[in-house]
């Protein structure tokens, strides 16, 4: 959805259950955040926070999700994932067992906002 010379963010489309799931992707093969220079991180980092804020903005979540883990794909990235209160797995982690059925309505809401909300996304990158 937005590529730029250190990174690119692109919209998670296979998780249904949470279809506004953004990740930032270090464009270099890199395993680790440690392993870009502190100015690189300082960019990174921005970027995740730009994503994070639109999301935050125009879904009015219950909670953000950040994270960076990497075990199956050794390559930097973060995923920055709006949580709701109706949400399949929410409290727990979107990787972690099913608590119920996703509120239909919600998930509704969310599927009609994606085109604008990539355009804020990759706005809010330039």
């Amino acid at each position: 959805m937005w590529r730029g010379e250190r990174l690119r963010v692109v919209r998670v489309e296979d998780t249904p259950e949470h279809p506004a799931f953004y990740r930032v992707i270090w464009n270099a093969h890199v395993a680790e955040f440690s392993d870009l220079s502190p100015q690189d991180r300082e960019h990174c980092m921005e970027a995740v926070v730009r994503v994070e804020r639109v999301l935050r903005e125009r879904l009015w979540p219950a909670k953000m999700n950040i994270a960076s883990l990497g075990n199956m794909v050794p390559h930097l990235h973060w995923h920055v994932i709006p949580r709701f209160e109706g949400d399949a797995h929410f409290p727990y982690p979107v990787w972690a067992p099913v608590q119920r059925a996703s509120d239909a309505s919600e998930l509704a809401r969310l599927r009609q906002a994606l085109p604008e909300l990539d355009r804020a996304v990759a706005a809010a990158m330039e």
